[in-house]
């Protein structure tokens, strides 16, 4: 299956605000899980239907809905009429294969990055799509599986962490950015690990596998680039953003969503750079190690040129050739050829040809 664009011919012509499924089902139903709560009280459990947390809509505590399954177009619906969304926005959710991308509507923001998962067993890097929708007092999130990528968040709340439990829906969307955009920091230093070790496999083996292995992680940065980089002009158009869904205390954690975005850009850009001053040295090498072996070829053949030369001409046949009258012109033969050797090791050992 392709890593980069994802298309079926069925979907062209269709309208941009149905509600169809774009994507590949990757879990069997989909689950509802609410956490509602304050400074002082915490409220957690799982939803049979949308209806259900439309009261938390109008409630003053911070609401935290996250849908995991994208693929049932009742339940997006159910969710576009009960908080008053824009069909636009619940379209753009059941399409998991759109960048990252932000837009301000009349009473929300919408935000869709992609996370990035390690598959421990074969260091597969794939993504998940993920999309937020910030309202005043509810955030409602958007995950392809049933994945406990945000835990740790939750742990926070559930642990009356002062600045997540008193602090309202803004922040909690930042945080779930942050934690994504921190585990950017972390594949790419896990990818980097690998590509920074082939120096050492560059200097002491030259094997075709050190090619296959420098296109393999060339490959995963340009995958990688193609679901981090969006995300800059995301947290851009965020920290520029006058809304009043967004409290003016949050633009400095805003600011570090935006260094941290941007590091991980910066090391894909100098990775890649790694990646391809790698790649001239092993040509450089591959390049050397040829000009060697022909250079010592080269040396070889000229060192037999003369001694050719030398039996080419005695032992052509014309009767009338004085030397091979001499009693003793067989081992004059032999010295001068042995002496014309040794001068042409001399030479070449003082030019330092090999």
């Amino acid at each position: 299956m392709p890593r980069f664009i994802k298309a079926k011919k069925e979907e062209i012509g269709m309208s941009p605000d149905a509600f169809i499924f774009r994507g590949n089902q990757k879990t069997d139903k989909v689950r509802l899980r609410l956490m509602d709560y304050d400074e002082t009280n915490l409220f957690e459990f799982e939803l049979g239907n949308v209806k259900q947390a439309t009261k938390y809509d109008k409630t003053p505590s911070t609401t935290w809905l996250n849908i995991d399954g994208l693929h049932d177009a009742e339940i997006m619906r159910n969710i576009s009429e009960q908080f008053a969304l824009n069909p636009l926005i619940l379209s753009d959710v059941m399409n998991p294969h759109n960048r990252p991308k932000i837009y301000e509507y009349d009473n929300c923001i919408y935000l869709s990055v992609r996370m990035l998962h390690c598959n421990e067993l074969t260091e597969l890097n794939h993504s998940e799509f993920l999309a937020l929708i910030i309202k005043k007092n509810i955030l409602l999130s958007f995950q392809e599986t049933q994945a406990d990528f945000f835990e740790p968040i939750r742990d926070r709340i559930r642990r009356r962490r002062k600045k997540i439990s008193s602090s309202g829906i803004d922040y909690l969307a930042v945080a779930i950015i942050d934690a994504v955009f921190e585990n950017y920091n972390y594949i790419i230093s896990r990818v980097g690990e690998k590509i920074e070790a082939l120096d050492e496999k560059l200097i002491d083996n030259m094997q075709s596998s050190i090619i296959e292995e420098i296109n393999y992680f060339k490959r995963e940065i340009i995958f990688l680039q193609k679901i981090i980089k969006p995300c800059f002009e995301v947290v851009l158009y965020l920290e520029k953003m006058d809304s009043d869904l967004i409290n003016e205390n949050l633009w400095v954690h805003i600011k570090d969503l935006k260094e941290s975005i941007q590091h991980a850009n910066e090391s894909l850009e100098s990775y890649r750079t790694i990646l391809t001053d790698q790649l001239n040295v092993y040509h450089t090498n591959v390049s050397s190690k040829l000009n060697d072996t022909m250079k010592l070829l080269t040396v070889f053949s000229v060192f037999f040129i003369p001694l050719t030369f030398i039996v080419g001409v005695y032992g052509t046949n014309f009767e009338n050739i004085p030397e091979t009258k001499l009693e003793y012109g067989y081992f004059f033969m032999w010295v001068t050829m042995i002496l014309i050797s040794i001068l042409m090791v001399y030479f070449f050992r003082k030019k330092k040809w090999f």
